[in-house]
């Protein structure tokens, strides 16, 4: 049975996702740019120039990571469920989403618990906290327990197979 267009859920995700991805490849593109073409008019660079890529990159990746599960963009191996009847593929695909959700959230929470150790680490110009990067991961991972506990609500609703 083929899902409906997304819901309220995903499309707010899906355009938080959209626009950090943007920013965060906007802003080290022009940086790498601006400090290419320093370095080439004058011989020197702008110290500061390695440092922001190195802290935007990890919320570019994991923002992608977040919008290839909304579109259901992985791997997946279906002819196991496609074998059994639709009443039990939908108790089985609903309490697979929670599982899903489930080691989701434990790994934001875990993340969340790190935060406070990788604080006090500092990038050696700006003084930017460690932590910075640390919180992509702990917000990806949450925005994925979100997008889990909605495929598995999806699914036990409709009786569909969710995309997220």
């Amino acid at each position: 049975m083929q899902r409906a267009g997304p819901g309220a859920i995903e499309r707010a995700i899906g355009g938080l996702c959209h626009v950090v991805l943007w920013l965060s490849t906007g802003v080290i593109f022009l940086i790498l740019v601006a400090n290419t073409a320093l370095r080439y008019a004058t011989g020197s660079s702008l110290q500061w120039a390695n440092e922001v890529p190195e802290l935007l990159f990890p919320w570019l990746v994991m923002s992608g990571v977040v919008l290839a599960a909304l579109h259901g963009a992985h791997i997946a191996t279906t002819f196991l469920m496609d074998a059994v009847p639709a009443r039990v593929r939908r108790v089985v695909t609903t309490v697979g989403w929670l599982g899903v959700a489930a080691l989701y959230a434990a790994l934001s929470v875990g993340t969340f618990r790190m935060l406070g150790g990788v604080h006090d680490e500092k990038a050696p110009i700006l003084q930017l906290p460690g932590s910075i990067t640390y919180a992509c991961v702990m917000v990806g991972m949450a925005l994925l327990a979100v997008l889990a506990i909605n495929s598995a609500w999806q699914v036990w609703r409709n009786g569909s197979r969710a995309a997220a």
